[in-house]
């Protein structure tokens, strides 16, 4: 008689544990994607030795210009190139030499030890969308970017458990000067973040302030020794770098920084309309550009990349998710994977205008074939609209959920004494059915990926909730993560001293939008 409201007592008490779990705030960060499956490969030995010998032939013959860069055309001479006015020759096997110093994987560090990221080898790191200077949101539409709409997808970002990476300029705050944003965003990243994070590449003094705030944050002497920053190094295709991607990327590989050497490509306009064409011009400039680093400094880390997307040829705009942009990923991930560096490509590609079926196509076109190529480091996971113009609040939250799936199809298949389940297949027998078996009660937790955005109710129950949509929901997601946010935590001398170099950078200069 006295034990059955015991009993009850310990059901509810259970019960209300149980719903506590489920109410409370995690944020919690996947490690790096460590696959364990084979990489897609579609260029046999002889094609992908074609395209090699071609590309040490433009690199030979044709050459690449280095615009307004007299100590980078001094670097060259040295290195025995031919230089004349500012293009640069590079004797065949010089550039594939040169290539040899750079790591083959190194380590990102973040200011939580729990969030770096290996980038090379089998793994693959994600980032969120890079340089949209507008953004898009059920409530507001499409609008440029400002500094609030920057911090709001740094914490989406750090809420985002499939991501492991803070990114860069994840939109463009056009309502700070173009002199001054860069100082913003980074202590957005350093503050509001505690995973990884990117450099301004849009000045080298701008760099210069990324590398110095850095050492404020980790220290001089960690960040000189240890990568702390990734930075997206674009080429001019074809076959030219500017001073001021250049002039970045000195600075950061005179620093032990990472560059993402990336030439981009719209096929047809930028490159040839033929596949291997492409790959022919994109393997000589990432060759150029990773051996010019290795001149600036032997040993800094460098990603080879490359941004591929096809042209409409009636409206001359950019197109994405599309085979030939597939094949030209595929194959520049066997030729890198043969110079021995990491790759960096793919992303959340798409151009829709809206979050819609389009996007969501194309979208997932890409990041399988990022998965499936080997990429190390994904820039664009997650937020990409309207051909990279838009960084939109719901396809970001769309998209990070759907980076799971990469996660668990990198995995491959157990075949372990649990993954065989013979114990299940006899428990159960003809005839009946898994549900309650001893192996689904023990596995049901982890068995499944399971989505936290998209909606599998019956239709009563979807009808009865508002009939939503998937950008519907995501805007309920979007407005979850932003009110859960809980910043990290951050030693207090570190963040005055983050903002006092700030503020003292902003006042040494008149502002300027141009």
């Amino acid at each position: 008689m006295t034990e059955a409201p015991t009993r009850r007592r310990g059901r509810g008490g259970g019960g209300a544990a149980r719903r506590a779990e489920r109410t409370a705030v995690r944020i919690e960060c996947a490690k790096t994607i460590a696959r364990n499956i084979p990489n897609l490969e579609i260029l046999n030995d002889e094609a992908l030795e074609i395209i090699e010998h071609n590309a040490e032939t433009v690199l030979e013959e044709v050459g690449v210009n280095f615009v307004e860069n007299p100590a980078a055309l001094e670097r060259w001479k040295d290195a025995g190139a031919d230089v004349s006015g500012e293009r640069v020759r590079i004797p065949r096997g010089l550039a594939r030499e040169l290539c040899k110093t750079a790591p083959s994987s190194f380590t990102q560090h973040a200011r939580n030890p729990e969030r770096n990221v290996e980038i090379g080898g089998n793994n693959l790191v994600l980032a969120p969308v890079y340089g949209p200077p507008f953004v898009r949101d059920m409530a507001g539409g499409r609008r440029y970017a400002t500094m609030e709409d920057f911090r709001k997808f740094v914490k989406l970002a750090y809420m985002s458990k499939w991501l492991h990476h803070s990114g860069g300029t994840v939109c463009e705050p056009t309502d700070v000067p173009v002199n001054k944003r860069h100082l913003d965003m980074l202590l957005a990243h350093m503050t509001l973040s505690d995973k990884p994070y990117m450099g301004s590449v849009t000045a080298p003094e701008r760099a210069q302030d990324s590398i110095e705030m850095s050492e404020i944050l980790f220290g001089k002497d960690f960040v000189q020794q240890n990568t702390v920053m990734t930075s997206l190094i674009n080429i001019n295709s074809p076959m030219q770098y500017d001073d001021v991607m250049m002039g970045a990327m000195e600075v950061f590989a005179a620093n032990n920084q990472a560059s993402i050497i990336s030439p981009f490509i719209v096929g047809g306009a930028m490159a040839p309309v033929s596949v291997a064409g492409t790959l022919t011009q994109v393997l000589a400039e990432v060759l150029a550009g990773v051996a010019y680093s290795q001149l600036v400094r032997k040993g800094a880390p460098v990603v080879a990349g490359t941004f591929v997307s096809s042209i409409d040829m009636n409206s001359g705009a950019p197109t994405f998710g599309t085979p030939e942009a597939a094949h030209i990923t595929y194959g520049a991930g066997q030729l890198f994977r043969r110079l021995g560096l990491p790759y960096r490509s793919a992303g959340s590609f798409n151009g829709s205008k809206l979050p819609d079926a389009q996007a969501a196509y194309e979208t997932a076109n890409s990041l399988n074939m990022g998965l499936l190529s080997g990429v190390n480091f994904m820039l664009h996971a997650a937020g990409w609209l309207e051909g990279g113009l838009v960084a939109s609040f719901e396809k970001f939250v769309m998209d990070a959920d759907q980076l799971g799936t990469l996660h668990h199809l990198a995995k491959g298949i157990a075949v372990d004494e649990n993954a065989q389940a013979m114990d299940a297949i006899r428990e159960v027998g003809p005839g009946g059915h898994y549900l309650g078996c001893a192996h689904t009660q023990a596995n049901f937790k982890t068995a499944f990926w399971r989505s936290e955005l998209l909606d599998y109710k019956p239709f009563e129950t979807w009808e009865e909730e508002g009939a939503r949509d998937t950008e519907s929901l995501a805007a309920a997601r979007v407005e979850k993560l932003l009110t859960d946010y809980q910043q990290p935590g951050m030693d207090p001398g570190i963040a005055e001293g983050l903002r006092d170099y700030v503020e003292a950078k902003k006042a040494s200069m008149p502002d300027a939008f141009g």
